[in-house]
């Protein structure tokens, strides 16, 4: 009954790729690039899970194929081979439904977006901002882990080192789809270089993992922008003193959500070039707006599941970092480990795959699979 299930989920799916193939080749849709990009993503998905149905398919003829050999055929050479035909369908099947599961769970649209990462240090003054700097340098070890490229945007160090704020950008393969789990206040619990009397003090620093949005997500009035440009300060010769390379932007946006007008500042000092720094700064500027216009959705996602992975309140404390154990929390899914130096060197791998895994293990109850 199960695998009539499964087939029947999937067989509306082959009409749709055949509609699909033929859409991404229109001019007229090629011309509307939001359509264009959302069907290209549509059409890379039902690839995937078509090449599984069809494996799929062919392990529930081999068994039946396999089945209909050992009732009929007497010669024992014929037989052993048909049971181990049997035995090896049989344990790829349950295999390939899952993963068929995994595939007809609605995947996030941002997943294949790259990020803005913002690092700002919390509660706890210099040590929080020597803990913000501990966790940037995380992401970046993680980020060369994975072949993404992380690119500083504005920062603001601590008086003691770290930083109170950081902000970059990371570009790569599914960038938010991996590091939207990082979302929220981390925590950490050791004795700061400042203490005297050896006591452990907590200290805070939140993550936002923002997906970046392309131009053509939000609608910005460009000639209201109002822009000042300042010299940059920091590592970097002495062009980096005597140039105004370093923008600052200013932008009145109404919150469709509130219908309170905000204004938005953002600074960008990334490259000695002033354009490209225009550029980056209008990029943050359009994503800092499509989150926050999305963020109605995302609240809308969080409040239908009973724990939060991904999505929800930003200010949620998620995980805890305590030296004194050498101990990983995350309180999201109970996860914890006690390779504390590794995590704080890039080795987050692991935490993430047990995040998505209770993600998907949500999803799916939602989806009834």
């Amino acid at each position: 009954m199960a695998n009539n299930t499964i087939l029947e989920r999937l067989e509306g799916l082959r009409s749709r790729f055949d509609e699909v193939s033929t859409l991404i080749t229109d001019p007229n849709v090629i011309a509307d690039q939001r359509r264009f990009i959302k069907l290209t993503k549509e059409y890379k998905d039902l690839s995937s899970i078509l090449a599984v149905r069809k494996k799929y398919v062919e392990a529930l003829k081999g068994l039946d194929e396999a089945k209909d050999l050992l009732s009929s055929e007497s010669d024992p050479e014929m037989r052993e081979m048909a049971r181990e035909q049997v035995s090896t369908c049989e344990a790829l099947i349950p295999q390939l439904e899952e993963e068929i599961k995994l595939l007809l769970i609605p995947s996030d649209p941002q997943d294949d977006r790259n990020v803005i990462l913002e690092i700002r240090g919390g509660t706890g003054g210099d040590e929080a901002a020597l803990f913000a700097g501990d966790l940037f340098r995380m992401y970046s070890k993680y980020c060369e882990s994975k072949g993404w490229n992380l690119t500083i945007s504005s920062f603001s160090e601590g008086s003691a080192g770290g930083f109170k704020e950081i902000i970059c950008s990371v570009t790569g393969e599914k960038v938010y789809g991996t590091l939207k789990y990082e979302s929220g206040v981390h925590r950490v619990q050791r004795v700061p270089a400042t203490e005297t009397q050896g006591r452990v003090h907590t200290s805070a620093a939140s993550v936002a993992i923002l997906p970046e949005a392309e131009p053509f997500d939000v609608e910005i009035n460009e000639g209201e922008i109002k822009w000042d440009t300042f010299r940059s300060s920091g590592a970097g010769g002495q062009n980096v003193n005597k140039v105004e390379s370093g923008v600052r932007l200013r932008y009145n946006w109404k919150n469709p959500n509130t219908g309170v007008v905000e204004e938005i500042l953002i600074e960008c000092t990334e490259t000695r070039d002033q354009p490209k720094n225009k550029e980056r700064a209008l990029s943050r500027l359009r994503t800092f707006i499509y989150d926050k216009e999305h963020q109605k959705y995302i609240d809308d996602i969080a409040s239908k599941r009973k724990t939060m992975v991904s999505t929800g309140d930003r200010s949620a404390k998620i995980r805890t970092y305590n030296y004194p154990q050498g101990r990983i929390t995350d309180h999201r899914i109970n996860y914890t480990i006690y390779n504390l130096n590794a995590f704080m060197d890039g080795d987050i791998q692991d935490c993430i795959d047990h995040l998505i895994v209770a993600e998907n293990a949500e999803r799916m109850k939602e989806s009834q699979l």
